[in-house]
C-alpha cells in the first residue's frame, strides 16, 4: 500500500486510504454471541428510554428496538438498584426468546458498574465522570501531582476491569466532549486531544491488566469536534502501539427530526466514508426504535462500496484532519473569501413564471405592501439552465443561465453564465464580475487546471458521479490546494428524490463531510431523477433548499436558525423530553444562531451541553434547572413555568427577538 504523505508529516495518518473505501481492521471484541469489529458487519444499536426499574416497560421497549433491527440494547444503570434490576430484565428477555446482548450505561457510580458487569454482556463507562467529579475548576498540576491523579484513577478503575476480565464482559470507554474531567480540561482544554487522552488513560489501565475487550467512542454534539477526535484517536492508538480497538460512532445530543438526522449523518457518515467505525448509534430525541432505520440507511451504503470506480491516489494531503481550517479562496463577487457558503437553487426543471415559484427557496412575495420577504434560509442564486425567469427577481437573488443562452442575451450583465468544460476552454466571452464553470471530477485534468489558474472571476461548481463521491471530490480539492489555485468551489450533489431520508442522509454525509474539513464555498442540491415540471417540483425544490441550509447549520459553516442540543432520552430522564423539546422549539425556533441545550437529567447536564448558550435540565421530579452557558442561573423551577423562565433569561441577555409578522 502506498504511504500517504500528509504535507510532510506522516504523523497525521488516520485511515488506510483517502481515495479507496477500505474499512479499518479493528480487533474483534466478543459481546455475548454477537462479535464486533474485524470483518464483522457494522453493528446497529440504541438505548432504552423507560425507567430501568420498570422491568416490563424496559423489556417491551427492548423488543420493539430489537424487532426494528437493533443489535445491541443499551440500558442506563445510574445506581445499584438499576444495576441489580438488569438481571430481571435480561432474564425476562431471554425467557421470551431474545438473546440480544445488553449494555449497561454507567455514569458516576463505579459500584453500579461492577455489579452490572457481572450481569450483562457489556458495560459503558465515561472516563470524564467515572473516577472524577466535575466542578468546572481550573487546576494547576505538577508532573508529580498529575501522576498521583493517574494512580488514583488506576485504583478506582481496576476493580471493574478485573471483574470484566473474569466474567468475559466487554467494555466501552466512551468519552463525551461535554463531560471531560476538570483534570483533563486543565491540561488539554476542551479539545479533541483532551477527549482522546481521557480515553487513553483508561485504555492504558486495561492493557496493563491484560484486558482487551474494549470498544472506544469520542462523542460530541458538534460534528466537527467529533470527527477530529475519532481521527486523532485512531492516530494515537497506532502511534502508541496500542491495539486497534473497535469504534462506536455517534453524535451525542443530535436532536430530533431532520436536524438530528442531518447532524448525525455529517458526523457518522464522514467517518464511515474513511472506513472508520464498527458500530453506530444515531441519537435522536425520538423513540429509540425510530433511530434504527436511520442507522441502517447510513450503514447500507458501505456493503458494496469496495467495488466503486478507482480514484487517483492522493500523494500529498495538505489538509489537517485533526483541526478545522477553511481552504483559502479568492473572493469572487460574494462567493469565497470570508463570505459564508452560498446556496444555489436548481431551477433547470422548473420555469419561474410567477412570484410564488420562488417561495420554496425562501423568497416570499407579499401582495400587500408589494414586496418580498427574505427568510433566513433563502437561496442566494438560482440556476435556470435554458429557461430564464420570466419575472423580475427580488433583491439579493441572482440568476445563473447556461453559457450558450447567456451569450445571446441583450442585457447579459443581469445574469451570470454557466460554462461547461468545452465552452470554457474555447470562449473568450465572459462576464466581467462573475462566471461559473461546472465540471465533473472525471473532467478535471492538467488542461483545465491551467485554464482555472489563468482566468479570474470564476467559480467552480464541482460534482462527482463516483459512488465514493466524498473522496472523489476531496481529491480535486487537494489538486487545487497543491497547485495553489484559490478559485471558490460550489459543491453540487445530485440524489434521487423518491426517498427523502436517503437524500437527506447521503447528501449530509457527502457534502457535510467536505465542509467539516474546510472544503467548499457553497452548495447546490439537485434531483435529476425528477421529471421536468412535475406537480411536486416545488416540494422537491423546497426540500433541497432546506436540506442545503440544514447541512450548513450542522457543519456550523452558516448559521441560519436556532440550534437545539437535546439528548435522546433514557431511563434517567425526568420529564417528557420529546414533548418539552417540541414546546421549546415552537417558541424559540426564530432565534437565529442561539444554541439551547435540553437535557433530561444532570448526567447530560452542564457537561453534555457545554456548547450551548442556554440550558434546560431536569433536576428532580417536576423541577428544572436553568443554565446560562455552564453557569446555573435558577434551580428548582417548576416545570410548568420553566419554558417562560427560559425565555425571560434569553430576554434579559438581549438575545430575544419578537416573531416576524410573516412566518
Amino acid at each position: 500500500m502506498a504511504q500517504i504523505k500528509f504535507s510532510g508529516n506522516l504523523g497525521k495518518k488516520y485511515c488506510n486510504s483517502l481515495t479507496r473505501y477500505e474499512r479499518r481492521q479493528s480487533e474483534v471484541v466478543k459481546i455475548g454471541d454477537l462479535p464486533l469489529g474485524g470483518h464483522h458487519p457494522i453493528r446497529i444499536q440504541s438505548m432504552t428510554t423507560v425507567d430501568t426499574m420498570d422491568t416490563e416497560g424496559t423489556v417491551q421497549q427492548s423488543i420493539r428496538m430489537i424487532e426494528a433491527g437493533c443489535e445491541y440494547v443499551r440500558i442506563t444503570a445510574p445506581s445499584m438498584n438499576e444495576a441489580g434490576n438488569l438481571e430481571n430484565i435480561k432474564k425476562e428477555l431471554r425467557s421470551r426468546g431474545y438473546d440480544t446482548p445488553l449494555i449497561a450505561d454507567i455514569h458516576f457510580t463505579p459500584n453500579a458498574a461492577e455489579l452490572a458487569a457481572r450481569i450483562v454482556e457489556k458495560v459503558r463507562v465515561n472516563p470524564g465522570n467515572y473516577a472524577d467529579k466535575k466542578k468546572f475548576e481550573n487546576i494547576r498540576y505538577t508532573r508529580d501531582t498529575y501522576n498521583a491523579e493517574l494512580d488514583r484513577i488506576h485504583e478506582k478503575f481496576s476493580p471493574l476491569v478485573k471483574i470484566c476480565k473474569e466474567y468475559g464482559t466487554a467494555m466501552r470507554i466512551g468519552t463525551n466532549h461535554g463531560s471531560l474531567s476538570d483534570r483533563i480540561m486543565s491540561r488539554y482544554g476542551d479539545t479533541p486531544m483532551g477527549m482522546v487522552e481521557s480515553a487513553l488513560e483508561f485504555v492504558r489501565v486495561c492493557e496493563g491488566l491484560n484486558y482487551y475487550d474494549i470498544v472506544l467512542s469520542m462523542k460530541a454534539s458538534n460534528p466537527k469536534v467529533m470527527i477530529q477526535a475519532y481521527r486523532l484517536l485512531v492516530n494515537r492508538l497506532d502511534s502508541e502501539n496500542l491495539k486497534p480497538y473497535p469504534l462506536h460512532l455517534g453524535v451525542t445530543e443530535a436532536g430530533e427530526a431532520e436536524d438530528g438526522r442531518i447532524k448525525s449523518a455529517v458526523g457518522i457518515g464522514t467517518l464511515l466514508e474513511d472506513g472508520l467505525g464498527d458500530t453506530i448509534r444515531v441519537s435522536l430525541t425520538e423513540e429509540p426504535e425510530a433511530e434504527i432505520p436511520v442507522a441502517r440507511r447510513l450503514v447500507s451504503r458501505y456493503k458494496n462500496r469496495p467495488n466503486h470506480k478507482g480514484i487517483p491516489e492522493i500523494k500529498n494531503f495538505p489538509i489537517d484532519p485533526f483541526e478545522y481550517n477553511k481552504r483559502v479562496t479568492a473572493e469572487v463577487s460574494d462567493i469565497g473569501g470570508s463570505n459564508v457558503p452560498r446556496v444555489i437553487a436548481d431551477y433547470s426543471k422548473k420555469t419561474i413564471k410567477e412570484y410564488s415559484d420562488l417561495r420554496p427557496i425562501g423568497h416570499v412575495y407579499l401582495p400587500e405592501p408589494d414586496k418580498f420577504v427574505r427568510k433566513d434560509i433563502s437561496a442566494d442564486y438560482i440556476y435556470s439552465g435554458t429557461s430564464p425567469s420570466s419575472v423580475e427577481l427580488p433583491p439579493g437573488l441572482r440568476e445563473i443561465v447556461d453559457y450558450k443562452l447567456w451569450r445571446d442575451l441583450k442585457n447579459p450583465e443581469k445574469m451570470y453564465p454557466l460554462f461547461d468544460k468545452s465552452d470554457f476552454i474555447k470562449s473568450d466571452c465572459i462576464h466581467p464580475q462573475l462566471n461559473f464553470i461546472r465540471l465533473r471530477t472525471d473532467e478535471f485534468d492538467p488542461e483545465i487546471l491551467e485554464q482555472l489558474d489563468k482566468r479570474g472571476n470564476i467559480v467552480l461548481i464541482l460534482q462527482s458521479k463516483n459512488t465514493h463521491s466524498l473522496a472523489d471530490i476531496r481529491r480535486v480539492f487537494v489538486e487545487l490546494i497543491n497547485h495553489e489555485i484559490h478559485i471558490p468551489v460550489i459543491i453540487q450533489g445530485d440524489y434521487p428524490s423518491d426517498d427523502v431520508d436517503e437524500f437527506r442522509l447521503f447528501s449530509a454525509t457527502d457534502l457535510g463531510g467536505l465542509l467539516t474539513d474546510g472544503l467548499g464555498d457553497g452548495l447546490m442540491l439537485s434531483s435529476s431523477d425528477s421529471p421536468k415540471e412535475t406537480k411536486n417540483m416545488k416540494e422537491i425544490m423546497q426540500f433541497c433548499n432546506e436540506t442545503a441550509f440544514g447541512i450548513l447549520q450542522a457543519t456550523r459553516t452558516r448559521i441560519t436558525k436556532t440550534e437545539y442540543i437535546s439528548c435522546p432520552s433514557c431511563g434517567r430522564t425526568l420529564f417528557d423530553l420529546q414533548e418539552t423539546t417540541a414546546m421549546i422549539r415552537k417558541r424559540t425556533d426564530h432565534l437565529k444562531g442561539v444554541k439551547i441545550g435540553i437535557m433530561g437529567c444532570i448526567v447530560n447536564g452542564p457537561g453534555e451541553m457545554a456548547d450551548a448558550d442556554y440550558g434546560y435540565v431536569g433536576s428532580g421530579k417536576g423541577k428544572i434547572t436553568l443554565y446560562k452557558g455552564k453557569e446555573v442561573v435558577k434551580r428548582g423551577v417548576p416545570s410548568e413555568d420553566a419554558v417562560d423562565e427560559l425565555i425571560n433569561l434569553i430576554r434579559q441577555d438581549g438575545n430575544w427577538i419578537e416573531l416576524p409578522s410573516d412566518n
